[in-house]
């Protein structure tokens, strides 16, 4: 795998990883609208937080497709996903 191709892999993998933990933790505001009933964006994101923690998570997502792609254990070379030779 060359660099561009884990860039993008990570970026993907950052962006996904995101939606995953954006949920985490977060609790509605106390008070709803009276009109409507919609209580809005939560009331203490924590989006640093969260940035910090996806960023951590991509990473080791990462590396572990990084080891899966290097290593001979699924591999279109050889075994029994190789391609035939004809």
């Amino acid at each position: 795998m060359n660099w561009v191709s884990g860039v993008v892999l990570y970026i993907v993998v950052w962006w996904l990883a995101l939606f995953l933990v954006l949920p985490i933790g977060t609790r509605p505001v106390a008070d709803a609208d009276s009109t409507s009933g919609w209580r809005g964006a939560p009331a203490r994101p924590m989006l640093l937080r969260k940035a910090l923690g996806t960023t951590a998570l991509a990473a080791v997502i990462c590396g572990l497709i990084y080891l899966l792609v290097i290593s001979d254990w699924l591999s279109f070379r050889s075994g029994i996903l190789a391609l035939p030779n004809d």
